[in-house]
């Protein structure tokens, strides 16, 4: 039953490769446009500081954790959210709680060129929905400065909301894994994409699926795993390094132009 439901998903991937239509360069978000740690581990520990979680929140964690073993590690750690049962919604951004991005300037040099070309961009992402679309607002601030104006599409994990407060519990399903490569299909039918000339940029095994499902991935910063599926399906392989932070950068000393030109040139 499960080599028929992937057998089913790459016949799907294949038909829609085949439709012609737009570009989109798919990126995801931790270790490939930003730093690791992720922006969820910096969330929790500034939550954690404040003391902004409830006690009883951890013990809730843990039981999720247990619900959730079955299904692995992966599972538990982009799809149990227990901890952030009861934090108030509109709290977001006061305090210092919004984790400050470390982009790569490389992934910036990428996602600037892309959006040169007229590429749609988009940020899929396992990482908390708030969190991502802070990160695509903040890489919007950075190109706007440089004369570039993408608008950055988010598809990333949501969380369930109750009179002002998260619940803990996630919208869907955890934007990781098959999700992503699900979300992707979903965007080139909405958006008449052709996925053949489409670009991919991802460091884990987990988006293997995400990168298989486009004529152009590449394998950023790959775990020791994606690495070796790299060199196997001969899938191009960068190494960004560099980080800027956008937060705390002083504005108005940037160069406004920048080189339309495709930097670290890939097939």
């Amino acid at each position: 039953m499960k080599e028929r439901k992937e057998v089913e998903e790459v016949k799907e991937v294949e038909e829609v490769k085949e439709k012609s239509g737009g570009v989109a360069a798919f990126f995801d978000l931790d270790g490939t446009l930003v730093a690791l740690p992720s922006l969820e581990q910096r969330f929790f520990q500034v939550l954690r500081y404040r003391r902004a979680i409830a006690a009883k929140n951890y013990w809730l964690w843990l039981s999720e954790a247990v619900r959730l073993a079955p299904r692995g590690l992966s599972a538990i750690r982009h799809g149990n959210k227990m901890y952030l049962g009861g934090v108030a919604v509109d709290r977001w951004g006061e305090g210092g709680l919004k984790p400050a991005p470390a982009f790569f300037g490389d992934a910036l040099a990428r996602v600037a060129w892309h959006a040169g070309e007229g590429h749609t961009i988009v940020m899929v992402s396992g990482t908390l929905e708030p969190l991502a679309n802070e990160a695509a607002r903040a890489i919007e601030d950075e190109l706007a400065a440089r004369g570039i104006f993408p608008a950055i599409r988010v598809r990333a994990t949501r969380l369930e909301q109750m009179h002002g407060r998260w619940t803990g519990r996630i919208l869907g399903e955890a934007m990781f894994g098959k999700e992503k490569l699900r979300a992707v299909l979903r965007m080139a039918e909405e958006m008449k994409l052709d996925l053949a000339q489409c670009y991919a940029y991802a460091d884990s095994s987990s988006d293997r699926w995400l990168l298989a499902a486009v004529g152009r991935p590449i394998a950023v910063n790959p775990s020791n795993d994606l690495a070796r599926l790299a060199r196997i399906r001969a899938w191009p392989v960068l190494n960004w390094e560099g980080k800027e932070n956008l937060t705390q950068r002083r504005r108005g000393h940037r160069e406004v132009a920048e080189k339309k030109q495709l930097p670290n040139a890939i097939a």
